[in-house]
């Protein structure tokens, strides 16, 4: 895939006032800055040490969402200043991640090189401020979710991924050695479960393509397991929330969360307007798991 954006999208991303260039240091608070004709913001904890290189986790907002909405709705700044770490808050190309073949969205349609972008704010987030590349970790929720699968297939950037809601779009036979957590509620009708078209599934065709026919969570979670030399799961239940463990080789782990009863959601996430919540039919955070807790717990203990 090229690694140019088309002319088509630079137009849609033109500089914003009061905007930071991608070379300007990351100060403490939120900020946003530019990437090209791309955007992102960064929240770096006023108490973070300076001179002392920190991980760095993307979290990558969902179909029709925003990295402003991402920051707001999920918890992350707090969870930064608790643990010590940095975050980016990514803009998809017409609010779309390029997640595979025919999924998602503007950035599919227009063949938008979205790993070579993330790939770049992570660059130009390590310019600005200190980060343990070592220890770079990606996060996403639904269309931002299946991004983050895509990048542990294209890309060796990254070495934890944790996507809510989301699945694998097109081949990944040869994925990086990453740390996996995928949390996933049983009732999602976008992404389903068990597998196949979700109910926003249009073939992957028109003006804002969606394609979301993928194998069953447990499915895909045993395939990855396998891909990367597993152990055997060791699963706990918890009222309505199941967790499964396998240990792999370097330390690593992937787990699965499911939470019976949850729809498409990031769990714990801070409530939409109802308004929002009714006209675009959008399903209520599930309160049985706080999904960035988990993550974020999950992000410390990858090696």
């Amino acid at each position: 895939m090229p690694r140019l954006l088309p002319l088509a999208l630079t137009l849609l991303f033109l500089l914003p006032a009061g905007c930071s260039r991608d070379d300007d240091p990351i100060g403490p608070g939120s900020t946003t800055h530019t990437l090209g004709e791309r955007t992102f913001r960064t929240y770096r904890p006023p108490s973070l040490p300076s001179g002392r290189a920190v991980p760095l986790v993307l979290v990558l907002h969902g179909g029709a969402g925003s990295g402003t909405q991402a920051e707001r709705a999920y918890g992350w700044d707090a969870a930064a200043d608790r643990d010590g770490f940095l975050v980016a808050y990514p803009d998809g190309a017409g609010r779309s991640w390029n997640a595979g073949p025919g999924c998602c969205g503007p950035a599919t349609r227009d063949g938008v090189d979205d790993v070579a972008f993330l790939e770049a704010v992570v660059a130009a987030v390590s310019r600005g401020a200190p980060v343990d590349a070592s220890r770079v970790r990606v996060t996403g929720m639904s269309n931002g979710a299946m991004m983050a699968y895509r990048l542990a297939c294209d890309s060796t950037v990254f070495s934890a991924i944790a996507p809510v809601a989301g699945t694998v779009i097109g081949d990944c036979p040869h994925p990086a050695p990453v740390a996996v957590l995928h949390v996933h509620g049983t009732a999602d009708g976008s992404v389903p479960w068990a597998g196949g078209p979700g109910r926003r599934d249009n073939g992957g065709a028109g003006r804002v393509p969606i394609r979301i026919d993928g194998p069953a969570v447990p499915d895909m979670i045993a395939a990855w397991r396998s891909a990367a030399s597993c152990a055997a799961p060791a699963e706990t239940v918890d009222g309505p929330v199941t967790r499964s463990i396998a240990a792999c080789p370097g330390g690593r782990t992937v787990e699965l969360i499911s939470i019976a009863g949850a729809g498409h959601q990031w769990p714990g996430a801070t409530p939409a307007n109802p308004a929002v919540t009714a006209a675009l039919g959008l399903d209520p955070p599930s309160t049985a798991v706080d999904a960035t807790t988990e993550i974020a717990r999950f992000f410390a203990a990858a090696p």
